[in-house]
């Protein structure tokens, strides 16, 4: 690819700012995001003119558009720094991310309350069964001929005064 002329960069400069204000109003393109990509496109320049080049002897120079890949970068911080997101779909997964996260946490509760609520279950459990042996052993006891006696029940005696009224 050969050398831009001036003309030709002042031609892209200016799709490019036309991009970055469509970009930013949330105008975005079917399947599109509000990034870097999405800006090559929409101005119709290659991706590459926005990040560093190197020269032959190593060094590293900035590439023709970097400078308005990083005012694009400023504005969009500051948007979002505003409350202002021009990609819907990045503030939806951003809510919904937080939206697991509460719901990851009330689950972690309810499966502690429910652990605890097993737990008391079991032990519930064991104390009515050894209630009932204790029950049944008592039962035995009673009902063979051993030195365990029923005491007779007391007499149903009238209140020594009268009723109450």
């Amino acid at each position: 690819m050969g050398r831009l002329s001036d003309s030709d960069r002042a031609h892209n400069e200016e799709a490019i700012r036309a991009a970055m204000d469509r970009l930013l109003r949330g105008e975005l393109p079917p399947g599109g995001k509000c990034d870097l990509k999405t800006l090559a496109l929409e101005s119709g320049v290659t991706r590459t003119g926005f990040y560093p080049k190197k020269n032959r002897d190593g060094t590293a120079r900035p590439g023709p558009y970097q400078h308005l890949a990083e005012e694009f970068e400023r504005r969009l911080a500051a948007l979002r720094e505003a409350g202002t997101v021009p990609d819907q779909r990045a503030a939806q997964v951003e809510r919904l991310k937080n939206q697991v996260a509460g719901l990851q946490g009330r689950l972690a509760v309810h499966q502690g309350q429910l652990a605890e609520l097993s737990e008391f279950k079991q032990r519930a459990l064991s104390q009515i069964a050894a209630q009932q042996m204790e029950i049944e052993r008592l039962r035995e006891a009673l009902s063979a001929h051993s030195n365990i006696r029923a005491l007779p029940s007391a007499p149903k005696v009238a209140a020594p005064y009268g009723p109450c009224s």
